[in-house]
């Protein structure tokens, strides 16, 4: 039961959080939001949560390290998902779960059902099956395969439900957080699409991502479309078949055309082979060969025109092997789309973005708006208000097996995410 002294914090907290609905109706004014979350530092458990968040920070290291250090290949999230699991319900959070896709969720009630906030980072990392992800620290620096994408967004997630639950912070709204699978590569933001159709289905009134390092406020989405291109032909002895149509020769000559694109600086559109695959022995002709590719923008026209001018490169390839040898229909091609992630954006007067923007203010930090691919670009294609914020700190090397992550300051990352959430959890 909640003592007296505890209802009576809860309420002050409550009666001030009523003061961000103004956000609301500030669209276009900065000032008022940072006037308004500025308003939050006066309350005692506001304090005493911020005080929390940043005396917590070894404990926040500690398990950013301890969640890397479990194995999440794509689509091989389990292990890690228990442990969040566990950590969920030792902080006391609600209604833990896990969904069909995965997702670990577990609820914060507010005196309120809403609005209800969902704050998500990734269990995901890029790294396949077997990758060793031992973490080794040397001084301020953590080493180790997924350290900063998105071990630190899990710390972050688990620093703010243990420094909500130190200060006993009460909330108007009510809070959900979510570890997600599905976030990278041919995962195809499968988490978050399970989170919105049908999980959370129209429940989720504002979502933040915790995603990586840094200090930074991504409103902008930026959509992908991504391909498993397999070609395919008779295949043969690479002495007694030469003259057969070489499947690696036509990805080859895909490829080659892929690298001459040109693609507009702004908005930001961008292309990439990142996997490719085939053949069976050095003296045979291989009967298939596969590419994995990755084509982005902000803005959908010109990614669609990309898409267009890549499917086009793919059979002009195909075409130009079969001239070559004289086979027509020798090679064929399967373009298979492995992955839609859609764009969308939060506009920057947007109160979400307001408030975060605010937050990074009242606590001294410069939080510049950016883009991004990330969880966040599911909602916001559902025009729900949705952002993703840094865990702080500084990231080197992502998504390579030599990613490292500086700890200097990283509280500040913390401490940002934990206002960032009590602001957002308000009528």
């Amino acid at each position: 039961m909640m003592s007296m002294m505890s209802m009576m914090r809860a309420s002050r907290l409550t009666v001030a959080l009523g003061l961000v609905a103004g956000i609301g109706v500030a669209r276009g004014n900065a000032q008022e939001p940072h006037k308004t979350v500025a308003d939050l530092m006066q309350i005692a458990s506001v304090k005493t949560t911020l005080a929390a968040a940043k005396n917590n920070e070894p404990q926040a290291i500690d398990d950013q390290i301890r969640f890397c250090e479990i194995p999440a290949a794509p689509f091989k999230e389990g292990d890690r998902g228990t442990e969040l699991r566990r950590t969920f319900q030792q902080l006391g959070l609600q209604n833990v779960r896990v969904d069909s896709a995965g997702n670990v969720l577990g609820d914060r009630p507010g005196a309120a059902p809403h609005p209800r906030l969902v704050i998500a980072a990734h269990l995901d990392t890029v790294f396949p099956e077997g990758t060793d992800v031992h973490v080794r620290r040397d001084g301020t620096m953590l080493y180790g395969p997924g350290i900063g994408d998105d071990c630190r967004g899990l710390g972050v997630l688990v620093a703010t439900i243990r420094a909500l639950k130190q200060a006993s912070v009460q909330t108007p709204g009510s809070i959900t957080f979510v570890a997600d699978v599905g976030e990278e590569g041919l995962g195809d933001l499968r988490g978050v699409k399970q989170l919105f159709g049908d999980t959370m289905k129209g429940q989720i009134d504002r979502f933040v991502s915790i995603d990586s390092t840094g200090l930074s406020i991504a409103n902008v989405g930026v959509a992908s479309r991504r391909y498993r291109v397999t070609f395919k032909g008779p295949g043969g002895h690479s002495f007694g078949s030469f003259g057969l149509a070489n499947p690696i020769d036509a990805m080859g000559r895909a490829i080659a055309k892929i690298a001459e694109f040109q693609v507009p600086g702004e908005p930001r559109t961008t292309f990439n082979v990142g996997r490719v695959g085939g053949g069976t022995s050095v003296n045979s002709i291989p009967f298939a060969a596969w590419m994995e590719v990755d084509l982005r923008s902000s803005d959908r026209a010109p990614l669609a025109s990309l898409d267009a001018n890549f499917l086009k490169a793919v059979d002009a390839a195909v075409v130009e092997e079969n001239g070559r040898w004289g086979t027509p229909g020798m090679i064929s091609v399967v373009k298979d789309l492995v992955g839609d992630r859609p764009a969308g954006s939060t506009p920057d007067d947007a109160p979400i973005v307001q408030t975060a923007i605010a937050v990074g203010q009242t606590l001294g930090l410069r939080l510049g708006l950016a883009e991004g691919s990330t969880d966040a670009n599911l909602p916001m294609s559902l025009h729900i208000p949705a952002i993703t914020i840094g865990g702080g700190g500084r990231g080197v090397d992502a998504h390579a097996l030599t990613e490292a992550f500086d700890t200097t300051d990283s509280w500040k990352g913390t401490q940002n995410a934990v206002l960032l959430t009590i602001a957002l959890a308000q009528k």
